[in-house]
């Protein structure tokens, strides 16, 4: 399947109404796997629906290789039949009087696929998903996580260059989720078919994704692998939505005495500027010390209190109370602290995300941290 181009995409549902996507450029490279990740309302679904062509666009070009699949400006815009693509909704969406089997060819009669191709594709994607032993049940009769197969196999059989995946995995419970998150990786592995997957699950697409597109109001915010996408948050948004528990975020205009002890922190390492606006800091990159002189040399830390320790089965949660305001770290060992304990909360100079006062990621910050971090490294070999 060639490249999916977005560009300047726009969708508006009428005047007076903010648009439903703005300006959206993306490229969906071929055999990729890509998370379309945000809040409810943030555009994703009006977007996989106009890579579709469920949706028109309002503004902007939508190609599938050198082909101009929907350009308002250019008059053009070619039907969700002609594009070779397979949706698959939350709702499964299966013939409840037909048998697992005929759900699953459904699609190739409908295109007059000759018996013998048809059969050797179903029986393909059956095995594969692992619901041959099922053919001559009906849907009523399989769990969800079975008739969610089901409706992939459907769509994988007819052989899509393009698999558009809404939400499929919502109505699942916690154990089927996981089990159908395996799953949707070993078939885009097999299979090599570009996916287009929306989620507002952060870890269905951090498991999942070989990109992720982060979207908010209708804009892109941050495009790039999960580790990217953890590790070096373009914004505020994208800092705050992605990571469970969330980030930690010091606002550096506070004059509360822990937002204050940040900014005299930077203050060393960047020198005076006037556009510092917040900085967080994820759970998992504090630590706890006994003591200020058991601090590593150079890291940022600040006197704390432990107020909480919440086991969650193979890692814990610790609350901490610094000056009044409440941090949350966590921690695969099991932690030898109680409520109540004062301690020394600190963290590595490059574990701080340093944001500008339009709340985007202050780059140069990145840099000097990253030499502050070689530092506190060459004290402790030292």
């Amino acid at each position: 399947m060639p490249d999916i181009i977005l560009s300047n995409v726009q969708k508006s549902y009428g005047a007076g109404s903010p648009n439903a996507v703005s300006a959206l450029d993306l490229h969906i490279g071929d055999g990729e796997f890509m998370c379309l990740l945000g809040p409810s309302g943030c555009g994703k679904t009006t977007t996989l629906r106009m890579v579709a062509g469920l949706e028109n666009l309002s503004g902007g070009e939508l190609r599938i290789g050198e082909r101009v699949v929907d350009s308002a400006e250019k008059g053009v815009f070619i039907g969700p039949e002609k594009r070779g693509m397979g949706l698959v909704f939350q709702s499964y969406a299966l013939w409840p009087h037909l048998t697992i089997e005929r759900n699953t060819d459904f699609g190739l009669r409908l295109r007059k696929v000759p018996k013998a191709e048809r059969i050797e594709r179903v029986e393909r994607v059956m095995k594969a998903l692992d619901i041959e032993k099922y053919r001559h049940r009906y849907p009523s009769q399989l769990s969800g996580g079975q008739q969610q197969r089901v409706a992939l196999a459907r769509m994988l059989a007819v052989n899509p260059g393009v698999l558009l995946l809404d939400e499929p995995l919502s109505n699942l419970d916690a154990r089927l989720r996981l089990e159908m998150r395996a799953e949707l990786k070993r078939i885009h592995e097999e299979f090599r078919t570009t996916i287009l997957f929306v989620t507002h699950d952060q870890w269905e697409a951090m498991t999942l994704a070989t990109s992720i597109a982060v979207m908010n109001e209708g804009t892109l915010q941050q495009l790039g692998t999960p580790n990217d996408i953890y590790d070096r948050p373009a914004n505020r948004f994208v800092a705050e939505f992605v990571g469970s528990p969330p980030i930690n975020i010091l606002e550096l205009a506070s004059d509360h005495a822990l937002d204050r002890g940040a900014k005299d922190w930077l203050r060393i390492r960047l020198g005076e500027r006037g556009d510092l606006g917040s900085v967080g800091i994820r759970p998992e990159a504090l630590k706890l010390a006994s003591t200020e002189a058991a601090v590593p040399a150079g890291s940022f830390h600040h006197a704390a209190t432990v107020t909480g320790v919440l086991p969650t089965g193979g890692s814990w949660i610790i609350e901490i109370n610094c000056a009044g305001r409440m941090i949350f770290m966590t921690t695969t060992e099991c932690p030898r602290w109680r409520g109540g304990e004062q301690v020394w909360l600190h963290a590595r100079p490059s574990a701080l995300h340093v944001f500008d006062t339009n709340r985007n990621r202050l780059s140069a910050a990145d840099e000097a941290l990253a030499r502050a971090d070689a530092g506190v490294a060459a004290v402790r070999e030292a």
